[in-house]
């Protein structure tokens, strides 16, 4: 039982990893666009505005990322505790799950995701269009 257990103590970390790298970056990203929008303020530069979708993308794309390990990495628990104690291998390779869990893109888009990121991304766009006719 003892190595079934710190094999699932080995994975739990891994997925705690993920969830920590998700936030932040999330924190990330909203600090990096809203350190844009105030360097388009205070120099009446709208370009600033622009480059904020950059940190929002990319973001976005290394969240939708980290989320899927996790996801992945969640089944091989699950996995895990459905083995037997004469089963264990100490595998760590998730990727055995890729079929089961979302792909890239969908995870992308998932309700977690698509909520924050797109709230972000539509701040942006409306900051930007704002700005443009504003001058």
């Amino acid at each position: 039982m003892e190595s079934k257990l710190k094999h699932l103590e080995l994975i739990q970390s891994v997925i705690n990893r993920m969830a920590g790298n998700s936030f932040l970056l999330k924190g990330w990203s909203v600090t990096l666009v809203s350190a844009l929008f105030a360097l388009a303020a205070k120099d009446s530069n709208s370009l600033f505005l622009f480059v904020a979708y950059f940190p929002c993308i990319c973001f976005w794309v290394l969240d939708a990322y980290f989320l899927r390990q996790e996801r992945l990495y969640r089944k091989l628990y699950s996995n895990v505790c459905d083995k037997d104690e004469n089963e264990i291998d100490f595998s760590m390779d998730a990727s055995v799950f890729s079929t089961s869990v979302q792909s890239w893109g969908g995870t992308a888009f998932s309700n977690t995701l698509s909520l924050f990121y797109g709230t972000v991304f539509f701040t942006v766009l409306v900051v930007t269009i704002i700005a443009i006719i504003g001058s």
